[in-house]
Order: structure tokens, then C-alpha cells, then sequence
């Protein structure tokens, strides 16, 4: 975790890590890369400390580093730490998180 103390995201970014695309099927047929959709969760790597809301308090962020997540099918920024991409998005971009 090297990388996260690089990069810290500000205000109200969260820094997210993809989880992988599906290589094969449940029965065993290996997908070439056109097939494989787009992998829409991921992992919360690192997130600022909140935006300024309009009394100018500081408004907490509703993900926390480790929470999976659902992130829309375009947008956010890619960066590249340690030769692995990452991607940002805002707080409010993320379409909703995953409970245990």
C-alpha cells in the first residue's frame, strides 16, 4: 500500500481499485477481451476528508476505504501508481455499495 501514501484524493474523491474481469464462464469457456464487459465494482482504496458544505462544515464521505462499490459505466479519471491502475471518482458519482 505504498502507492496510497503517494497519492491522497482531495475533498470529496475517492480513489478506487477495479475488481478483475471475468476470464471464463461458469462452464469453463475462456472469453476473449471484446466479450468481457466492463467491470462496474470495485474497491475503495483511499478517500479525501469530505467536501465544504454550505455552512462550510466539512460533510463526511458515504464510503470508507475497503467498501466495495458500484461505479457508473463512464467517467472518472484513471491514474497509474506503482503499475497498477486506479480510478477516481467523486463521492457522488458512486452509484451505490455492496453489504455483507
Amino acid at each position: 500500500m505504498s502507492a496510497f501514501k503517494k497519492f491522497l484524493p482531495l475533498f470529496d474523491r475517492v480513489l478506487v481499485e477495479r475488481l478483475a474481469a471475468e476470464t471464463v464462464t461458469k462452464g469453463g469457456i475462456m472469453l476473449p477481451d471484446k466479450s468481457q464487459g466492463k467491470v462496474l465494482q470495485a474497491t475503495i482504496v483511499a478517500t479525501g476528508p469530505g467536501a465544504k458544505g454550505k455552512s462550510g462544515q466539512i460533510e463526511p464521505l458515504s464510503v470508507r476505504v475497503g467498501d466495495k462499490v458500484l461505479l457508473p459505466e463512464y467517467g472518472g479519471t484513471k491514474l497509474t501508481l506503482d503499475d497498477k491502475e486506479y480510478y477516481l471518482f467523486r463521492d457522488g458519482d458512486i452509484l451505490g455499495k455492496y453489504t455483507e
